[in-house]
């Protein structure tokens, strides 16, 4: 299966608060805020939500096609994707702008205080996936709206399967963009916030979303998550384990990877979703959202301690021994 996933690409900025962000804050000062965290250290990976799902379906050894809009520093990164197997022939190297950057800092709850400085993601819509080839499917992830929209359109006029991934950009996306966004997605996905996030401004009941997409995905944090689908019972996947989290940037990035790797490979949506799990805990417990490894043997282990000997069997079935 040959996946296209249009979104962000970005260098993030990673930071670490030793205190917590709610003690700091003060509910009746809210409107004139003005607050500095000094932070503990700075950490500069890669990123952008297209870039580390990529990098997660190339992990795992599919050869994804990334679409964005990057700056001519994009160099080093370019090539850390191609080594990992993905195919960037729907990059847009801007004249004008510099790559994406992502600047978070995290405090020790895991909360996440985040800006986002576009720059060349706002050419994203310049982008033609009509030059790309076959495509079996396209991710739209957040990227800039225009490209967002473009894109599903694209993939509704020439009848290219394609799954909604609205996620970070809901807070800045009106009613009407969302609904257009959904219309004709074989898949929705978000966290369990952006779930009813998108609700609230659509206006649209959560069943009145089922059945527009056919299939929501939802992630529920440490709660696992839940897949509904039409005419079927909801089904709930609970996370791998781990007693080492590190940074949760990317982790439903690394979600997304292997929920679409698993359904390429013909899995079902349960296992699609542990392989899912299993890499979202593997970046979870890595700094930096393309930091972290898959060890075939060791990722079999862990998903039958979480999962079964059954569901490790099937899906350790598809997992390359050198990964």
């Amino acid at each position: 299966m040959r996946i296209a996933v249009s979104g962000s690409i970005a260098t993030d900025h990673l930071m670490t608060f030793a205190g917590r962000f709610a003690e700091q804050l003060l509910a009746d000062q809210l409107a004139s805020i003005s607050v500095s965290f000094l932070v503990d250290d700075l950490d500069v990976r890669r990123g952008g939500v297209a870039g580390n799902i990529c990098f997660g379906l190339g992990t795992l050894g599919l050869h994804p096609v990334i679409v964005g809009a990057v700056g001519n520093d994009f160099a080093e990164y370019r090539e850390w994707l191609e080594r990992h197997g993905v195919d960037t022939s729907g990059v847009r190297v801007s004249e004008t702008r510099h790559t994406a950057r992502f600047v978070c800092t995290t405090d020790t709850d895991q909360n996440q205080i985040a800006s986002f400085y576009p720059g060349a993601m706002s050419e994203s819509a310049q982008i033609d996936l009509g030059t790309l080839g076959q495509l079996d499917l396209v991710l739209i992830s957040p990227t800039a709206p225009d490209a967002m929209l473009a894109h599903s359109a694209y993939c509704r006029a020439h009848g290219v399967p394609f799954a909604a991934d609205p996620s970070q950009q809901l807070a800045s996306l009106d009613g009407a963009t969302i609904t257009a966004l959904l219309d004709g997605a074989q898949i929705l996905f978000c966290n369990a916030y952006e779930a009813a996030l998108l609700e609230s401004k659509t206006g649209m009941s959560a069943e009145a979303v089922l059945a527009v997409v056919g299939t929501r995905v939802t992630t529920h944090g440490a709660d696992g998550v839940l897949i509904e689908q039409n005419g079927q019972d909801e089904l709930r996947v609970c996370v791998v384990p781990t007693d080492q989290i590190v940074d949760p940037t990317g982790v439903g990035d690394a979600f997304r990877a292997g929920f679409l790797a698993g359904r390429s490979w013909g899995l079902s949506f349960e296992r699609a979703a542990q392989l899912g799990s299993l890499l979202a805990t593997l970046c979870l417990e890595s700094l930096g959202p393309q930091e972290y490894t898959l060890d075939a043997a060791a990722a079999r282990a862990r998903l039958v301690s979480a999962y079964g000997e059954d569901a490790a069997a099937e899906i350790a079935a598809h997992l390359q021994p050198d990964m």
